[in-house]
């Protein structure tokens, strides 16, 4: 996937991954003994679902319309929708940037007044899960690219099939410092993981440096709202309007500092509603200074992940399936998202081969390769990812 500033995604947990645990519907914040609302908060689980689902859908067609040569000879037969999800599409990247900071905020930091859950001596192990986590799909969706790209060159010529890779190329992606480093990324949407990567490791040292503030919890929370708002502000009035740093966490730290503050709202009993104006205002400020489309989506996501309250639980059939259906897609969208590349590489390469003219015949590889992903996202999920 490029670049979402350009033609264009998730956690310790992704923001796409599915291992934590919101708390029954209904559920109300636990005050301690200081009074403070600690994070045992009714999260929304079936809307991030829904959230994760939609999104990891979205990012897997957009970049079907993107890289050829399937969309380029069946574009005749829809050109608005294409045209739409190559445009369009890659907007969703700011779903998972929101709800990746929701996510960590709940892991690692659940509340401003309360002690974040890392130190500084935590700080290398927990790292060093995080990107175990990461990395364990990553590195063989790495591969499975290469491979898909060494079939597809076989085939046919075309300028979205990767080269073989140089040792640099592959050092630089092994330490996620591809873009870093200005080296050419081998698969769409490998960039998102690196960004992933960084913007928890500075949430980690974050918290880690605020662990051990003095006052009481009152004074801890000012304290860390003020730092993490000044962040996300400098983030959306500054870095972000620049793209030379799309590179770097600073650029994207504003929309996942949106997902931080979101959490820390939706923990509050007493003022959440003035919390969530306050909300309202910062991304407000961001566009009355520039109107971003991406940074409206986040800012809608994080409002969302504020007030939309969790469904009671469901028992009739209809409802039910389709809770499991949103779970399940959203369960697979990280290795759908690693490995859908591979998969439209070699399906591109085939249908192109044999049906180099025909719309239909390459509209029906899109189709194929879109199912194919989810096939393969289902068996990496369950083979790697659930494992690790």
């Amino acid at each position: 996937m490029t670049k979402p500033q350009q033609a264009t995604l998730p956690t310790p947990t992704p923001a796409w991954h599915p291992r934590w645990r919101a708390a029954p519907a209904g559920a109300q914040p636990r005050v301690g003994a200081a009074g403070r609302e600690t994070a045992a908060v009714a999260l929304p689980a079936t809307w991030i679902n829904l959230f994760k689902a939609l999104a990891s859908q979205l990012i897997l067609w957009h970049h079907m319309a993107l890289y050829g040569p399937m969309c380029d000879v069946a574009h005749e037969l829809a050109p608005a929708l294409l045209d739409a999800l190559n445009e369009h599409a890659r907007l969703v990247v700011q779903v998972f940037l929101v709800t990746g900071g929701f996510l960590a905020a709940g892991s690692l930091w659940p509340a401003p007044g309360v002690q974040p859950k890392v130190g500084w001596l935590d700080v290398p192990a927990q790292l060093w899960r995080r990107y175990q986590r990461l990395a364990k799909p990553y590195l063989l969706a790495m591969l499975a690219v290469i491979v898909a790209a060494w079939l597809a060159r076989g085939l046919i010529e075309h300028p979205t099939i990767p080269a073989a890779p140089e040792p640099a190329q592959l050092a630089a992606h092994i330490v996620l410092a591809q873009d870093v480093m200005g080296i050419e990324s081998l698969s769409a949407g490998f960039w998102y993981v690196a960004i992933d990567f960084q913007l928890y490791a500075l949430l980690v040292l974050l918290a880690a440096a605020l662990r051990g503030l003095p006052g009481r919890d009152g004074q801890r929370a000012v304290t860390s709202i003020g730092v993490v708002v000044g962040l996300v502000l400098v983030s959306l009035l500054w870095w972000n309007l620049d793209s030379s740093l799309d590179a770097y966490a600073p650029y994207f730290i504003g929309a996942y500092g949106l997902g931080v503050l979101a959490r820390w709202v939706r923990g509050l009993r007493a003022a959440r509603e003035p919390a969530t104006l306050g909300l309202m205002l910062i991304v407000g400020l961001a566009l009355v200074v520039e109107w971003r489309t991406r940074i409206a989506l986040a800012g809608a996501t994080a409002l969302l992940l504020c007030v939309l309250p969790e469904p009671a639980a469901v028992r009739r059939w209809p409802a039910r399936a389709a809770q499991s259906v949103l779970a399940f897609f959203a369960q697979i969208s990280y290795p759908v998202f690693l490995f859908h590349y591979a998969v439209i590489l070699v399906t591109g390469a085939v249908v192109y081969n044999q049906w180099p003219e025909s719309p239909q015949a390459n509209a029906l590889g899109m189709v194929f390769a879109w199912v194919a992903s989810l096939v393969v996202g289902t068996l990496m999920h369950r083979a790697v990812e659930r494992r690790s």
